[in-house]
């Protein structure tokens, strides 16, 4: 074992965390589906998810026969929702290819949708006790910073350096400790602003501290002005019920419940396209902007008040009045939920 590792798990052993609720009992389910909400999240957001998420779906079986939208649902607030088309996706794969039991192979767990190469050592260690190196976010920091490794970890050459450097580090016994340990210690430790670089086990030869460099590792990307984006969202009432749609399976929010969406179509336009009202009172309300990690999105909502005595639009698949006071259909964007809350704050409605 090197003394990087030795170092590492002597630390772990009194400052690491050991009560995340996948880690009691640890099966290669819980892992996996803990591993995947942790893509770009943080754990103390993850946790009330997870939690949820588990009562919710137990076991791979219960995940793979749910419905999408059930799934989506309990994934709403969380974000980069891919995740959990992705996790529904290879739990039915799970289920029809592999009896149910999450594959204990590299070749088979990497091949699933949603799991790459990182991910996919992290289950099988954290689960399985195999040696596999992982290289998330927190690990590379960790590593960059260790070694003096210059550049943006995601250019190739890069990246390159940093696996090397994971694959070294990575001692044949006590992997899964090991595992838990460096992720642990990016996370707590060598933070991003103000490392407490004094509690670090690994301190005495870590290359970036020696250089009184640490703020230059890892390599950050050249940053871009983001892109505003534009767009008008429809919250279409009628007594105490909303008109949403379903959002096609491919890109933003893909598969979630949503407003509609209108570029430079009038509002009178819309309700006799969609409603068969030739007119709607109408109630422009303040833009309410979201962040994605590429872009800005500048929503301009708009309330149109239907007559209760109007012909309404029958259910479909895809379309779904939605009465406030209750479950919503599926999962529902971040942005959406708050304009739905704010009518039905003004509504006296409360959710059930």
């Amino acid at each position: 074992m090197s003394d990087f590792a030795s170092r590492v798990l002597l630390w772990y052993e009194e400052h690491g965390r050991k009560e995340l609720p996948w880690q009691h009992p640890v099966d290669a389910y819980r892992v996996w589906v803990s591993e995947i909400m942790l893509q770009q999240t943080q754990v103390q957001t993850v946790v009330p998810y997870y939690r949820r998420f588990l009562q919710s779906f137990p076991d791979i079986n219960s995940l793979a026969d749910a419905a999408l939208d059930d799934v989506l649902h309990q994934w709403s607030g969380l974000g980069y929702y891919a995740r959990a088309r992705n996790l529904h996706q290879a739990a039915q794969t799970v289920r029809d290819e592999h009896g149910g039991v999450f594959p204990d192979q590299f070749e088979l767990v990497v091949a699933l949708p949603g799991i790459g190469r990182s991910t996919a050592g992290a289950i099988l260690s954290l689960a399985f006790g195999q040696r596999h190196a992982i290289l998330d976010g927190n690990v590379k920091r960790v590593l960059a910073r260790h070694n003096a490794i210059a550049g943006w970890p995601g250019n190739t050459p890069t990246a390159r350096r940093l696996w090397d450097a994971a694959e070294k580090n990575t001692p044949d016994g006590r992997v899964a400790a090991y595992t838990q340990a460096i992720m642990d210690l990016g996370a707590t430790i060598c933070l991003r602003r103000r490392p407490l670089c004094d509690e670090c086990p690994v301190r005495a030869d870590c290359s970036a501290r020696l250089r009184d460099a640490i703020s230059q590792y890892p390599g950050i990307k050249l940053k871009k002005d983001k892109p505003l984006r534009k767009t008008t969202m429809v919250l279409a009432v009628r007594n105490d019920s909303i008109y949403l749609e379903r959002r096609p399976a491919a890109g933003i929010w893909g598969g979630l419940w949503s407003l509609p969406e209108m570029d430079d179509d009038s509002v009178d336009d819309w309700c006799r396209r969609n409603l068969e009202n030739s007119r709607c009172d109408v109630e422009p309300r303040d833009t309410l902007r979201h962040s994605f990690s590429h872009y800005d999105l500048d929503i301009r909502p708009i309330v149109v008040r239907i007559n209760a005595s109007s012909r309404r639009v029958a259910d479909t698949a895809d379309v779904r009045w939605y009465r406030l006071e209750e479950k919503p259909p599926g999962g529902i964007a971040a942005p959406v939920r708050k304009l739905i809350d704010q009518l039905r704050a003004e509504q006296h409605v409360t959710n059930s």
